[in-house]
């Protein structure tokens, strides 16, 4: 199953695209006997002035046909990293061949485009830059990989 992080804006190099990059990689190399990954970073523009509503048509485009969708949002449901490599197998086993996350801009996720999404997914109830929550999705979909492969990454 792909994994594609659909984000507005645009991540320029740095120590967070580094990050990033080094997550993913690990993701790709551990998920790949799991029937997880590649996973995928879809870029959409930050619609400064238009803000969430005109974002939300470039989300949704990003997002490949038939994917469970998990938006990003503070309002969404807590998971444990256990939790969160669960919901990753359920829907490989379920035949899912996509899993797209949506992280929003400045303003978050339309509310019209957050309604229609198959789940979704808080990493607390602060909110987090975007750019370091594509990193902090990144870890988790290592450490998720990690944690059905049964090797020592995470640790209970």
């Amino acid at each position: 199953m792909r994994a594609h992080i659909c984000a507005v804006g645009r991540m320029r190099p740095g120590p967070e695209r580094d990050l990033l990059d080094d997550y993913l990689k690990r993701f790709d190399r551990t998920g790949r006997a799991l029937g997880l990954g590649p996973a995928a970073m879809a870029e959409v523009e930050d619609k400064k002035g238009g803000g969430m509503q005109a974002e939300a048509p470039l989300l949704e485009r990003a997002i490949p046909k038939g994917a469970y969708v998990v938006a990003m949002d503070e309002r969404g449901k807590l998971l444990t990293s256990p939790q969160f490599s669960e919901l990753l197998a359920r829907q490989r086993d379920a035949g899912r061949s996509d899993i797209a996350f949506l992280i929003g801009g400045a303003d978050g996720i339309a509310p019209e485009l957050r309604a229609k999404v198959d789940f979704k997914l808080s990493f607390g109830t602060m909110v987090w830059p975007h750019m370091l929550a594509r990193v902090m999705l990144s870890e988790q979909l290592y450490r998720a990989a990690s944690i059905l492969a049964g090797t020592p990454y995470h640790r209970v």
